[in-house]
């Protein structure tokens, strides 16, 4: 910001003198402006602002002496006073940058994010070549909940500036934003339908719950329509766990369905190898180059998930007599050699390198040519027809083109607004665009607080809360007022029972940020867990405002608060609004006991019910999850 400011400083200044230097402009404001590049050269903005104040009472006509004005401003955080400077030179003269750009960054900052976004389109329309009216663009959007105009807008900014780190972590937040948003959509719309139970499957088998996963993408099967490839990701799945039989005969139900999926091929290659029939998995392998190498190159990791050491090295040396006989190309032996050496690979290049074909387009898809299909396709984004924008989307992701995936998916939306399949696309698609920027963000800034920031958070969605905490505390010793690294902290002791901590941590959140609805959920749901009922309602009562999806286990925290308090109606109406939150069966329980206080014995026996069946469940997940810790418990860190 700081090169930024002074390129901007010395292009305005100039105007001003030449304009003066026409107009013989008296002795007293030549010392005015003099006095103000001085003390704005030497970082004394105080003293510029009073040296441009005075120079606009001289010359009030010169529009970048107001913008020289609202610069300084700007600087010493007086956000009010700089946008009226900058209003003032943009009533002078529209066309000017500088003020365009600031007002909507000031605006930003004085909470009027839709006033600031007309001021940034047209600094961005201005200056192109400029990635700092995109990055916050960027931001404003997603103040506004309106992620994928965010997402454009950091991309933008990257076009510009691949090194900036802000608009790569940016990025990969939006992303993660938009993935929320349709995940949340799809368990409102679809709860039950094929698409929510893989991707459920999937999040259960990255927490390395394999078992439940099976279970979940065993009712995915039963379910119509279907996403493609859900057989063959359960025999993935059998694999992690060692069961060569049951992969196989996922695989073959997958290929019986006579539905395009590679990915079944290459769990079968992976059979191959790990049986050491290096030929066979080669042929395969090879089949799969020729049909779609960025389907290879997206899935190759695939091949080496649990793989035995011994036995990638031996894959290794076949690979190699193979190059040495010409038998395959180096671009292909490069990829394969990568991937067992354990090396990641880089997001794969646009369709644009792919040659026209006259095949059809159900064809290619049909045999695995995902990047045909998807370059055959990229016409649907204009046309917009929901079946082709479907097919489009499906292509572009097995392909490996994310970005096309993620496009063809909020295209479909738009078109479809209540489309599942939209949705199981935008949230594979974003998801894997999110990792993919957070990771190039991670490259730029390997130390940065927020690297450590999203780490921790890594860690405490898996449940590690001591590699949280020290995540977080390494976030904090950078700035010990980041609340994000509060929240966080606090919520990783709350997670290992720390009671003390958490409420130490999140009152240190809460002194810069009262109403923070997050940080007042942390410290109502700390409070309670100690038996303070009473102090945890007014924080409890703040936490209300937080994501829609937090609410019903705020309300299940304000019953337990009002039972406490002998307030049982209030405590039936919140415990009521949180049963939702309710996975072990202990709100019913609760519910149960305030209606047999209030006499109603009915509502009771009913509550007994559900609680009877919640708790089932709950104990067959918890046996089942033990299972998956088992098994899990050398898993590598994220």
């Amino acid at each position: 910001m700081k090169s930024c400011l002074t390129i901007l400083f010395l292009s305005l200044l100039a105007l001003p003198n030449l304009v003066l230097g026409q107009q013989r402009q008296d002795d007293a404001l030549a010392s005015l402006l003099a006095s103000a590049q001085h003390a704005q050269a030497s970082a004394d903005y105080a003293t510029a602002v009073n040296d441009y104040t005075q120079a606009v009472k001289l010359r009030p006509d010169i529009p970048e002496l107001w913008a020289n004005l609202g610069l300084m401003q700007h600087e010493m955080k007086r956000y009010a006073e700089a946008a009226r400077s900058f209003q003032q030179a943009l009533r002078l003269k529209p066309s000017l940058y500088v003020p365009n750009l600031f007002m909507g960054m000031d605006y930003i900052r004085m909470g009027k994010t839709q006033e600031a976004v007309p001021y940034l389109l047209r600094a961005e329309k201005m200056n192109s070549a400029d990635s700092l009216p995109p990055l916050t663009l960027g931001r404003a959007y997603t103040t506004l909940d309106k992620f994928l105009p965010a997402a454009h807008a950091y991309q933008r900014a990257i076009k510009l500036d691949p090194q900036k780190s802000e608009a790569w972590f940016g990025l990969g937040i939006v992303r993660l934003d938009q993935v929320e948003e349709a995940a949340r959509r799809m368990s409102g719309e679809f709860p039950n339908s094929s698409f929510a139970k893989a991707l459920y499957a999937e999040s259960l088998v990255k927490q390395a719950r394999y078992k439940e996963a099976a279970t979940s993408y065993k009712s995915a099967l039963v379910a119509e329509p279907q996403p493609p490839c859900i057989h063959a990701e359960l025999g993935l799945l059998w694999l992690k766990q060692g069961d060569a039989g049951q992969a196989e005969t996922e695989f073959k139900a997958e290929q019986k369905k006579g539905n395009s999926c590679s990915l079944a091929t290459l769990g079968q290659a992976r059979l191959q190898m790990d049986s050491g029939s290096d030929e066979d998995a080669f042929k395969l392998l090879d089949d799969l180059w020729r049909r779609d190498r960025g389907f290879l190159q997206a899935n190759a990791s695939v091949l080496i998930d649990g793989l035995v050491p011994e036995r990638a090295e031996e894959f290794q040396r076949f690979l190699m007599q193979k190059q040495v006989a010409g038998a395959i190309g180096p671009d292909a032996y490069q990829l394969l050699s990568s991937i067992l050496r354990g090396q990641s690979q880089p997001a794969n290049e646009s369709l644009s390198r792919l040659g026209a074909t006259k095949l059809p387009v159900q064809e290619n898809y049909l045999a695995g040519r995902y990047g045909q299909c998807a370059a055959q396709l990229q016409e649907s984004l204009v046309t917009k027809d929901a079946g082709r924008l479907q097919t489009l989307s499906a292509c572009a992701y097995f392909t490996g083109d994310y970005e096309l995936a993620a496009d063809g998916s909020a295209s479909l939306a738009a078109v479809a607004p209540h489309s599942a399949t939209a949705l199981y696309w935008s949230i594979k698609a974003n998801e894997r665009l999110a990792f993919i920027a957070l990771d190039k963000f991670q490259q730029l800034e390997p130390n940065s607080a927020r690297s450590h920031l999203l780490l921790g958070d890594i860690y405490r969605q898996r449940q590690r809360f001591d590699d949280a905490q020290a995540e977080y505390r390494k976030a904090l010793a950078a700035d010990p007022n980041d609340l994000a690294a509060l929240l966080g902290l606090a919520s990783a002791y709350l997670g290992n029972g720390n009671t003390e901590k958490t409420i130490q941590v999140a009152q240190s959140g809460l002194n810069q940020a009262p109403n923070d609805a997050e940080l007042n959920l942390v410290m109502g749901e700390a409070l309670v867990s100690g038996h303070q009922y009473a102090d945890a309602e007014p924080f409890l009562l703040k936490s209300l405002a937080a994501k829609s999806q937090m609410l019903p286990h705020v309300h299940a925290l304000l019953g337990q608060v009002y039972a406490e308090a002998g307030k049982t109606q209030q405590a039936i109406e919140e415990l009521k609004l949180g049963l939702p939150s309710d996975q072990d069966g202990s709100l019913h329980y609760q519910l149960a006991r305030l209606y047999r206080k209030t006499g109603d014995t009915k509502a009771a026996a009913e509550a007994i019910d559900q609680m009877k069946v919640i708790q089932q469940q709950y104990r067959q997940g918890a046996v089942v999850a033990l299972q998956d810790s088992r098994s899990s418990a050398l898993d590598d860190g994220p």
